[in-house]
């Protein structure tokens, strides 16, 4: 990890949709040092243009300004393709039962039009 790394502002746990009274602690590894290797992530495109599988890239509409939409919507471009927008967020497909409810018969819909397209 290096100097420079270590030295950014870690990120406002409210613009993942958590409590915004932050109490300054960044225990969860989504939001400590610990998650530096997602982001330092530099997937290989030649091998992802390559390869014979076909590849969606999605993103919740919900999701779209955030941090993980914004590097999906990227990584879509980057393969020269537009990301898949699904209906609700990244646990779209979920009910309630978690306490962040999603839209699943809408995101079933989708995910049915995607695979029949493929």
């Amino acid at each position: 990890m290096t100097q420079e790394f270590l030295a950014r502002p870690l990120p406002d746990p409210a613009a993942f949709g958590m409590p915004a009274d932050d109490d300054g602690t960044r225990d969860d590894p989504l939001l400590s040092e610990r998650s530096w290797a997602v982001p330092l992530y530099v997937p290989d495109l030649d091998a992802l243009r390559a390869s014979p599988t076909r590849i969606v890239v999605a993103v919740g509409e919900e999701s779209v300004r955030v941090y993980t939409g914004r590097t999906a919507l990227a990584l879509a471009e980057r393969l020269g393709q537009e990301a898949t927008v699904f209906p609700s967020h990244h646990g779209g497909f979920m009910g309630g039962e978690f306490g962040y409810a999603g839209q699943p018969e809408a995101f079933a819909a989708r995910l049915r039009e995607v695979l029949e397209a493929g």
